[in-house]
Parts: structure tokens; C-alpha cells; sequence
């Protein structure tokens, strides 16, 4: 939430103040149509109006990316240096994580350097942010200079009126003639790339997922389905696709068996909610997030429904779940996780873990989502700041060290709901606090 003043010194309250009142008649719309036809005109007109704040939205980026550059370099700073800070304070005011920052930077100095008829386009209204973002990352391989000819065959090529995998498959075409060793030299970098990641998905699922070599990809899809066939075949009642998964995780983790997986819960729960049958309250599955308090209990029975055997003929001792229960304890009031019980079968830092809890386990800087690396002083240790928990927040590591850049600080407002104040060289403020214990993943301010 930003809470700074402002100045208009330099026409910044009557710029914003023009855009208050757009946002504000853009909320009375709905009330002042009649018609279904007058809707879709709206839609269309509405459509259009988004693809050109887009594109409003990336020249003042780079307006305000090169100012900042110019004004670094005054200072001294090393051209490699010259940008450092610039992401993080865009990603303040578009409510955007530093790193989706840094990459909508970069989209806007390609569109509006190297491609300037796709960005035409876009400010027009006549093509998406989506599509200009596609023909950005078919074309990033590609020399300035080349770079622009492709913008020119696509702008000629009528991208206007085709769909987005259309415009994808006309980009690449393109790139591909405008430079062939490019794009060979492209895909075995991109082969270097090759990654796993995981995001949460709806009812207590996550998605694994593996960005890998199309061959490599296509065989472990297929080494899957062989396998599930094969004990489809033996008369197993599992579906393909439950068996491919099982089969996925039992491979990645060396287990007998899917259910038998080592988990640690941190249950921001009530013991009755634990072991009276409560259900009204949510547990917090760390590294997923918010989880029912039944599906919190059935991962805690586990261990001895697979001490006991499975419906697949598996079982025994060396199938048994190492299922781990942390108590953490909260403020009656605000609900923020303030201590955590060190008791655990392996020890690994009790006030790491308690801010890593009570943070929510991402970083702490307002709309960052990326998983804390750093555990930061708020008040500098060199500068007298005590190790304890009211002085410390979990931080990405990119957001450790930009506090370090001139015009940035970072100060605890108020200690009792650990309210975290960020001052950034423009002079904007920004506050982050945890989230209460009932309410994680719900975002902060």
C-alpha cells in the first residue's frame, strides 16, 4: 500500500489525479449501458483501452528507467550498477513482484526500442499485451537490426486480426529466416535452461512440472505410460493417469510408495482443531499454503495407514510416512505467528523457522511471491540491531541487498503487528506485515 505524500512539482498529483477520475468513470460503466449491443461495443472499446495503458504503462517505464540511469551514473555508479533498485520500485507501483518487474523492463525496451510497429500497434489498441509480449520473446535472439525487420514483415503481414498462437507461429517463422544460426545457437541455449519448478493449484494439488529437451520430455512421457499400462494390465484399479503420477513421485523420491512421503506440518491451528474434529479453522502446509483441517489430520493418520499396508498389497515399516508436527504458537489478538516449539526430530534453527513461519515462508517485501533465501536485519546488525525476531524478516535476496542502494530504508513502524515500513528513493512508502495465521495467502499490502 503506498502511503507516501506527493508533490506537483513535476504535474505528478495532476497526472494522477487524471487517471483517479478514468478509474473512477471506468466504475460507472456498467450502469449507463442499455442494450447487449452497446455491451459488446464497451467490451471491444474496453479491450482496446487495456492494450494502450499497456503500452503507456512500458514508455514510462523506460522514461523512468533511463532517468534513473542518467542520475546513477551522476553519482558515480558503474553502467553495470546504473539500473539496480530501478525494477524493485516498478514492481511498488505496479503491485508486481521485483523479478516480473525486471522482465516487464524489459519487454518495454524492446517493444518500444527495437520494435516500434508492434508497440504502434499496441498503443493503437489493435493488437494485445499478450501478443506483443509473444513477438518480444520470439524475436529476443535476434540483433537490433533484424530485429526490426521482422517487426516490419509482421506489421505489414496483418497480425490484426489473428489469433495470439497465429502471431507466435508467424514470429518464429520470421526470426528463424531473418537469422537460421540464431536460432539453432537459440534452442541449445535453451537447452542449457532446462528446469523443474512447482506452483500450488485449487483443492490442496500442486503442479510439478519440467522444462526439458522435447526428446527427453516425449520419452519420460511415454516411459509413464508404458508403466501404468503395464499394471493396468495386471489388474490394478487405479486409472493411467493416478498410476503415472504415483509413479512419477515414487521414482523422484525413492519411496515404495506415493503416500509415503515425509512431511512437516505446520499446523496454525488449535489442538481441537487437530484432535477434536474442528473443521472451521484452516491448517498451513508449508511450501503449499492454506490446506482443510481434515486434509491436515488425514496426512497426520498416514503414518499409521501405511504402517498398517495400503490398497495396492503395500505396507510394512520400511513404507511408513515420517509425518512431523510443529506447534506454533500466536497472538491472541493479531493472529501472527510471534514463537514456534524447537522440538523437532532434526534441529535446524528455531528462529529461522519461526520467521520463515510467521512471513508466510515468501519474502517479505510488498507483492514479491518469491520463496525467502535471506533472513534480513531490519535494523542493521552493524548498526546495533539485535538477532531476534522482532528485528528480522524473511527476505528473497534480491531484497536483501537493494536495501543496501542510496534512498533506500527499511524501518519496523509498529512493532506489536510487526508492520515494516519501505522508503524508496523517490520518496513512496510502502508497508508489508504478516499475514494472521487464519488469513495466509491472502496477500499484503
Amino acid at each position: 500500500m503506498e502511503v507516501g505524500g506527493s508533490t506537483d512539482v513535476d504535474g505528478r498529483d495532476t497526472v494522477a489525479g487524471e487517471l483517479a477520475v478514468m478509474v473512477s468513470r471506468l466504475a460507472e460503466l456498467s450502469t449507463t449501458m442499455r442494450g447487449d449491443a452497446a455491451r459488446i461495443d464497451v467490451l471491444a472499446g474496453l479491450e482496446r483501452l487495456k492494450a494502450a495503458a499497456a503500452a503507456a504503462q512500458y514508455e514510462v517505464m523506460v522514461q523512468f528507467a533511463e532517468s534513473q540511469r542518467a542520475a546513477r551514473r551522476g553519482m558515480g555508479f558503474a553502467e553495470r550498477h546504473a539500473l539496480r533498485g530501478v525494477p524493485e520500485q516498478i514492481g511498488l507501483a505496479t503491485k508486481t513482484s521485483p523479478s516480473a518487474a525486471a522482465r516487464q523492463l524489459g519487454r518495454a525496451r524492446a517493444l518500444t526500442c527495437h520494435l516500434p510497429a508492434t508497440f504502434d500497434l499496441l498503443r493503437r489498441g489493435e493488437i494485445s499485451e499478450f501478443a506483443a509480449t509473444v513477438i518480444v520473446n520470439e524475436t529476443s535472439h535476434l540483433a537490433p537490426e533484424e530485429r526490426r525487420q521482422v517487426d516490419a514483415r509482421l506489421a505489414s503481414g496483418g497480425i490484426t486480426g489473428v489469433g495470439v498462437r497465429r502471431v507466435q507461429g508467424l514470429a518464429r517463422r520470421y526470426a528463424i529466416e531473418a537469422d537460421p544460426a540464431a536460432a539453432v545457437a537459440r534452442a541449445a541455449r535453451a537447452r542449457k535452461d532446462r528446469r523443474v519448478g512447482i506452483r500450488p493449484a485449487p483443492d490442496t494439488m500442486t503442479v510439478l512440472s519440467a522444462l526439458l529437451p522435447c526428446e527427453q520430455g516425449v520419452a519420460a512421457y511415454a516411459a509413464l505410460r508404458r508403466h501404468a499400462d503395464a499394471v493396468i494390465a495386471g489388474g490394478d484399479g487405479r486409472s493411467r493417469d493416478q498410476i503415472m503420477a504415483d509413479t512419477l513421485v515414487e521414482r523422484l523420491t525413492g519411496q515404495a510408495t506415493a503416500d509415503s512421503i515425509s512431511a512437516e506440518i505446520g499446523l496454525v491451528m488449535t489442538d481441537n482443531a487437530l484432535l477434536g474434529g474442528d473443521n472451521t479453522e484452516a491448517a498451513e502446509l508449508f511450501g503449499y499454503g492454506p490446506i482443510p483441517a481434515e486434509t491436515a489430520r488425514d496426512i497426520t493418520r498416514r503414518s499409521a495407514d501405511s504402517h498398517d499396508g495400503d490398497s495396492h498389497g503395500r505396507g510394512g515399516d520400511e513404507h511408513r510416512a515420517r509425518v512431523y508436527i510443529r506447534r506454533l504458537f500466536t497472538d491472541p489478538v493479531t493472529g501472527i505467528v510471534v514463537d514456534c516449539d524447537p522440538r523437532r526430530r532434526r534441529f535446524d534453527g528455531s528462529l529461522a523457522r519461526l520467521l520463515t513461519y510467521r512471513d508466510g515462508g515468501t519474502c517479505r517485501d510488498p507483492f514479491c511471491d518469491a520463496p525467502i533465501r535471506h533472513f534480513d536485519h531490519i535494523q542493521p546488525h552493524a548498526h546495533g540491531g539485535p538477532t531476534t525476531p522482532a528485528n528480522g524478516r524473511g527476505t528473497c535476496a534480491r531484497g536483501n541487498y537493494i536495501k543496501q542502494m542510496p534512498g533506500w530504508t527499511i524501518r519496523l513502524v509498529d512493532p506489536y503487528r510487526h508492520t515494516v515500513e519501505t522508503t524508496t528513493p523517490t520518496g513512496h512508502r510502502y508497508t508489508s506485515h504478516p499475514p494472521p495465521a487464519s488469513q495466509r495467502g491472502k496477500g499484503r499490502s
